[in-house]
């Protein structure tokens, strides 16, 4: 039987994928737990829905501490606590240290509302639309030094239409992010994901 695993996700603010997370794990009975959820802002509204579910919230506020470094090394020893087998980020707005993403190197998720490589970085549904782009979407990745970058787990697409507003087009996306982001942390889980020359590859549950 496989060994129940552990997964701590990350926020800073309402959480959404963290919920659809939450929903399919309940739903389609994962062999994992929530261990824990974190955030680095004391106002998240994801923490109170996490609570509803059950699952230990934990605050490692990052104004308090004077640079990136130290606020990384409080929050990766909260993390290591629960000696998790995956960690999730789930709209967590901080830039992370190389360091921090190392040690987690090969066992954590994040999703960009974006089609990785195009649009890295923040305001990705108006560089969409400044570009003209006909289609946008959002890309569930492992995470690496290199900001919105590292192996590609799963993309969405979404066309971009002729009266769009970056409003409607992030609403969109948003959908597909509450699709693909738990298929994916199910993959990761069920040990079906595989990296190799940073390509990922998508093992069939039959093998």
């Amino acid at each position: 039987m496989r060994a129940m695993k552990k997964i701590v996700i990350l926020i800073s603010g309402r959480g959404s994928n963290m919920q659809a997370i939450l929903r399919a794990a309940q739903s389609e009975r994962w062999p994992a737990r929530v261990a824990a959820v974190i955030s680095n802002r004391a106002d998240a509204a994801g923490l109170a829905c996490a609570a509803e579910y059950g699952i230990p919230t934990e605050i490692v506020p990052s104004a308090d501490y004077p640079d990136r470094a130290a606020f990384d090394a409080a929050l990766r020893e909260r993390i290591d606590a629960h000696a998790p087998d995956l960690v999730v980020l789930a709209g967590f707005m901080r830039i992370l240290t190389d360091a921090f993403v190392l040690h987690y190197s090969g066992r954590m998720l994040n999703i960009h509302p974006s089609l990785l490589p195009s649009f890295v970085g923040l305001a990705t549904h108006r560089q969409a639309l400044t570009a003209g782009v006909r289609f946008h979407g959002a890309t569930v990745h492992f995470v690496t030094p290199q900001l919105d970058h590292g192996p590609i787990v799963s993309q969405a697409v979404v066309p971009v239409l002729p009266d769009d507003t970056e409003e409607s087009l992030a609403a969109r996306v948003l959908e597909q992010e509450h699709v693909i982001y738990p298929a994916a942390v199910r993959w990761f889980i069920e040990d079906r994901l595989s990296v190799r020359d940073g390509i990922v590859r998508i093992v069939a549950q039959d093998g």
